[in-house]
């Protein structure tokens, strides 16, 4: 009978769940034989040390006009030129990498925050709690990104804290599903079925056992949508309705530039450019980071 008894009661160690890889493993498995992914890395870093040391290392006061300065050229005064109200252009794309950048961080994390509770919350209790969460999440996936953005946005209007609820309010959908599905799959490993049948609660089986162990699709979603948080800020800005003038963003800049077109074109040029590069730099550290913890690809 004891015999019987020690081989099917679980043990301490059938609820332990496989670790996680460390951080320095998983940046290894990253750039190990992808340049274009160190590349981009150095891309990010780039932009983040502009972003933060913005004040320091911009030419000029990114605000400030000049009747005399209006549509120049690219100078050695000024080494993109300057906008249709004066104002240096490079001055403006480097304060604009720190609104967008906070944008591209802040919000994803917070959309990670929150709807990595709902998912969680709704695969893991089910039953009644899982179809109303299920149903809310489904409401807000019937909008795409953009069109449910401007819908908020034009509720809420500009400024930075209403476009970063925007943005979250977008985005947490999303990670909500993949949470969701995540805490389904794991909720029938074996760890997960021993820890419930010697009695361990279950806040406290979320926290140690579910949440690292769907931490990997959700950080590489994160990463993922850094980038089209940063395109989406743009879109808004670029329609009036996120970042407001004269603050710099990489979309409003675009939206002055159009309208300027024809006197320079160097807005247009800057900021697109911009755009793009951060937003491939995001998509392939993005695509990186999924190979490193998808254990279907690790070789």
């Amino acid at each position: 009978m004891s015999a019987a008894d020690s081989t099917t009661a679980p043990t301490k160690a059938d609820i332990v769940p496989p670790p996680p890889p460390s951080a320095l493993t998983t940046l290894h498995l990253m750039v190990e034989g992808r340049p274009a992914t160190v590349a981009a890395l150095a891309v990010i870093a780039l932009f983040v040390l502009l972003g933060v040391f913005a004040p320091l290392i911009a030419p000029h006061d990114p605000l400030t006009q000049s009747v005399l300065n209006v549509n120049q050229a690219p100078s050695a005064e000024h080494l993109l030129g300057t906008d249709q109200f004066g104002r240096d252009l490079l001055s403006r794309l480097i304060h604009g990498s720190r609104n967008s950048l906070i944008f591209g961080f802040v919000s994803p994390f917070l959309a990670a925050l929150i709807g990595t509770t709902l998912g969680v919350t709704a695969g893991f209790f089910g039953g009644f709690v899982d179809r109303v969460i299920s149903r809310i999440i489904d409401l807000l996936l019937a909008f795409p990104e953009l069109l449910l953005a401007i819908l908020i946005a034009a509720a809420l209007g500009g400024g930075f804290w209403n476009v970063v609820a925007v943005l979250t309010i977008a985005y947490t959908p999303g990670f909500a599903r993949v949470a969701r599905a995540s805490t389904l799959a794991v909720k029938e490993e074996p760890y997960i079925e021993a820890a419930i049948a010697i009695g361990v609660r279950r806040p406290l089986m979320i926290i140690r056992h579910v949440i690292p162990n769907i931490a990997a699709p959700v950080v590489v979603l994160m990463a993922l949508w850094a980038g089209s948080a940063i395109r989406l800020e743009a879109s808004l800005s670029f329609l009036g309705i996120g970042t407001q003038p004269p603050n710099p963003s990489w979309g409003n800049i675009i939206r002055d530039g159009l309208n300027n077109l024809f006197g320079s074109p160097w807005p247009v040029i800057g900021a697109g450019f911009l755009i793009t590069l951060v937003v491939l730099s995001f998509n392939l550290i993005g695509d990186a980071l999924r190979d490193a913890l998808d254990p279907d690809t690790k070789t």
